[in-house]
């Protein structure tokens, strides 16, 4: 009898996963309900146990008196001697009950009450086992199917796939095999509820730790993750040592690890790029697995970035339904518009505009509302073109107006392209204004006298754009065009 008790107890501590402890107070709640059912009360009941769970007692503690009033708590000392002879009045005595000797409705009270406190004490074991597996892997079996949501075997419990969270790539039959992601675990009055995910991004980072040990230790981190649950996922790795690829320890040898997860991903498409601090740079990372000739910055603080890539290229860049573009923009965090190079060169003048317009109005605020006066300050200048005049002995803006075309062209390491973008920029960004000349000029003796261009006289202005120019000029220093003047000779 001993045996067969304790072998009862073992298995449901392993069937329902309950500790031992639990049960056996199971047991010795189940006989004091069963006592208060046969007697009417349990204050005199004692259950014990020995300590290796072996075997159970139930007794109940009853008073000597010399005249019984209440036989359930109380006897005579007649009867008490019976049990032992040595007892005397006011003495107490432990009395074994029988189980057997209650009746039918009180057993089956004691085990409905019994059954409802094991079906309790598992629910808040299994919660506490469960809870603390939040954002895990598990692996469990498929059971069953209703509307859509898949149940799954999870050994002590059940788990539930719900259809939101699986992959439109992915079919399940009975008894098949599904790793997924516990996203959610509660406890209602209905039981234990454990909500699985196979769409979530935290199951492709467990896939990813599982398969790349590189991860798993953080030797190589994950910065970021975005999908759309069977069609593609992009992922950005850094690495904390030098001598480790990111990319590479992702991919593997020969590419066998990303091929393991896009199986265990029934064939979702997989983006491995690096992080890079510069938006630029991870910008165009972003959108791989598209080539990206430039990125361009258009508003900082709206975060509105334009990559530009060759025809052949737009739609790999942009993806089908604009998936590639529209994961790129989650990813970078940054609001992307793609142009080919043809489309960039349309818009090529506004885009410019409104760049050297932006980047004067940073450089007011930073200058206190200081005019543009030094040609590093000028936007659209790369630092090539500044390294050329610098050498050359030109820092200042005012330095530059002076000189014609041929004296710019002249300049080591200009280009006629070249000169066209410095002018351009001078005169998108900077205010000319002509200082009247006080004196005029006179003609060298033996040379006929020219018209004099001094002030107060007739004013002279550009063709084009109309700014003050003067007779010694052979171009304009604001929009550049080309000047002749025809000057009359004078008899003596």
């Amino acid at each position: 009898m001993a045996s067969e008790f304790a072998e009862a107890i073992r298995q449901i501590v392993a069937n329902r996963g309950i500790s031992e402890d639990l049960v056996l107070r199971t047991v010795e709640e189940f006989l004091l309900a069963a006592y208060k059912r046969r007697f009417g009360t349990a204050d005199n009941a004692v259950v014990k146990i020995t300590e290796e769970g072996e075997n159970v007692g139930l007794f109940a503690k009853k008073m000597i008196v010399e005249d019984v009033y209440d036989p359930v708590s109380e006897m005579s000392l007649e009867e008490a001697l019976e049990y032992n002879e040595d007892c005397e009045l006011g003495d107490e005595l432990l009395i074994e009950i029988d189980p057997k000797e209650f009746d039918r409705v009180a057993i089956q009270s004691a085990k409905q009450k019994a059954r409802q406190n094991l079906k309790e004490i598992q629910k808040d074991t299994l919660y506490s086992e469960f809870k603390q597996k939040e954002g895990e892997m598990i692996i469990g079996y498929f059971q069953r199917e209703r509307n859509g949501n898949i149940f799954v075997d999870l050994g002590k419990t059940e788990g539930i796939l719900p259809k939101r969270f699986q992959s439109p790539r992915e079919i399940y039959r009975p008894g098949d095999r599904i790793k997924a992601l516990i996203f959610e675990v509660n406890k209602n009055s209905s039981g234990l509820q454990i909500a699985l995910s196979r769409t979530h991004t935290d199951f492709v980072k467990r896939i990813f730790e599982l398969e790349v040990p590189e991860i798993y230790d953080n030797t190589v981190e994950i910065f970021k993750i975005v999908r759309e649950p069977g069609y593609r996922t992009k992922l950005a790795v850094y690495s904390n040592r030098e001598d480790v690829d990111p990319v590479g320890a992702c991919v593997g040898l020969k590419g066998v690890r990303i091929q393991a997860i896009v199986r265990e991903l029934e064939g979702e498409k997989i983006d491995i790029l690096r992080y890079e601090e510069d938006p630029l740079t991870f910008i165009k990372n972003a959108l791989s697995p598209a080539e990206v000739i430039q990125v361009i910055i258009l508003d900082e603080e709206k975060r509105q970035a334009l990559a530009v890539v060759k025809e052949n290229q737009l739609s790999l860049a942009i993806g089908k339904q604009g998936l590639n573009v529209r994961l790129a923009n989650r990813l970078a965090d940054w609001n992307i518009d793609v142009k080919t190079e043809e489309q960039f060169e349309e818009m090529d003048i506004s885009l410019e505009s409104k760049l050297a317009a932006n980047a004067l109005f940073d450089t007011v605020e930073e200058e206190s509302s200081d005019e543009i006066s030094r040609i590093d300050e000028l936007p659209d200048i790369d630092n090539r073109l500044i390294t050329a005049l610098t050498n050359a002995g030109y820092e200042m803006i005012e330095d530059l107006i002076s000189l014609t075309d041929k004296e710019l062209i002249g300049i080591e390491g200009l280009t006629n392209e070249d000169v066209e973008v410095i002018k351009s920029a001078i005169s998108e960004n900077v205010e000319i204004i002509e200082e009247e000349e006080s004196e005029s000029e006179q003609p060298e003796e033996g040379e006929a006298e020219e018209d004099s261009f001094e002030s107060g006289d007739e004013e002279y202005e550009c063709p084009e754009c109309g700014s003050p120019i003067t007779i010694d000029m052979t171009s304009c220093p604001v929009c550049g065009v080309g000047l002749s003047f025809e000057v009359e000779e004078i008899e003596e």
